[in-house]
């Protein structure tokens, strides 16, 4: 396709390495592009930690783009392995009619509950960096730290990873458009223990200078409360910070629910009032 290889050229102008050389990918976009235009049900799940939080923006700002038929799950609770909860495939996401569910950071070692899905009628997607302890058939993994995958970087965040994947659904559907969710893959990678260097060095700088002029009216938002002049990466690790409160865990959840709609919302005004209000609750720390 010419837009793919158009798309490539710009990926080596910008240092970021190629989406398809990730293990999977390829059937990833196949499953995607058979439930966009068959207008079936798309779940997004993810943790409710910052990077997740990001990472299901990117993903849910994409898809609607796209008009898909997509909603976006974060569980009551967080499984220390990071993995699917069995309750929520059974009381919550079999009701909301799922086709397919897409994790985000999360879901590498959900075997058991990836048998489930499939027994539940859902094809299953797992986006994720966590380290692999059990080999699942079942599901198309997109791990960069998957046994064989080829993927040169092995320290995308969740969000990075979210957004490796839309850029290569831009590239199936010719869409050069998608670069201006970097800022929020930027953000997501500052609030993740990886280290910002090579790609994610990338993500960060090109992330920045996108920053001063996002279309995103939920940063936008938080940058007009928090009354931020300069953009930098000191300026958007207290951008981060103003997200999400870690008082108590409901507190936290709720709050994650709420920041995705933040970052997703194409409403300025109902931007502005998540963004006071996130900004009270990580005042109560």
């Amino acid at each position: 396709m010419e837009i793919i290889e158009e798309n490539v050229h710009y990926l080596k102008q910008l240092k970021f390495h190629n989406p398809f050389f990730m293990d999977g990918m390829q059937k990833a976009i196949d499953k995607v592009v058979k439930a966009v235009n068959n207008r079936e049900k798309i779940i997004i799940y993810g943790y409710s930690d910052v990077d997740s939080i990001y990472g299901i923006s990117i993903l849910f700002l994409l898809l609607k783009y796209l008009n898909a038929d997509v909603e976006y799950f974060i569980p009551d609770d967080m499984d220390e392995e990071y993995r699917i909860s069995s309750e929520s495939l059974k009381d919550y996401i079999r009701y909301l009619g799922a086709d397919l569910l897409i994790t985000v950071g999360c879901g590498s070692n959900s075997k058991k509950e990836i048998i489930l899905a499939k027994q539940l009628g859902m094809e299953v997607i797992i986006t994720d960096y966590h380290e692999i302890y059990e080999d699942c058939k079942q599901a198309i993994l997109i791990n960069p730290n998957k046994k064989f995958c080829k993927y040169p970087f092995k320290y995308l965040s969740a969000a990075g990873i979210a957004f490796k994947f839309c850029e290569a659904i831009s590239m199936y559907y010719k869409i050069k458009g998608v670069y201006k969710y970097i800022d929020l893959a930027m953000l997501g990678t500052i609030s993740s223990k990886f280290p910002i260097k090579e790609e994610n060095r990338t993500i960060v700088d090109v992330g920045l200078e996108h920053l001063a002029a996002t279309n995103n009216y939920g940063i936008k938002a938080l940058i007009k409360i928090n009354r931020f002049k300069e953009f930098n990466e000191g300026m958007a690790v207290k951008l981060v910070e103003s997200v999400i409160s870690t008082k108590s865990v409901v507190g936290r959840i709720d709050n994650a629910r709420i920041a995705v709609e933040l970052f997703t919302t194409h409403d300025s005004y109902r931007a502005l009032q998540i963004a006071k209000y996130l900004n009270k609750e990580v005042l109560k720390k």
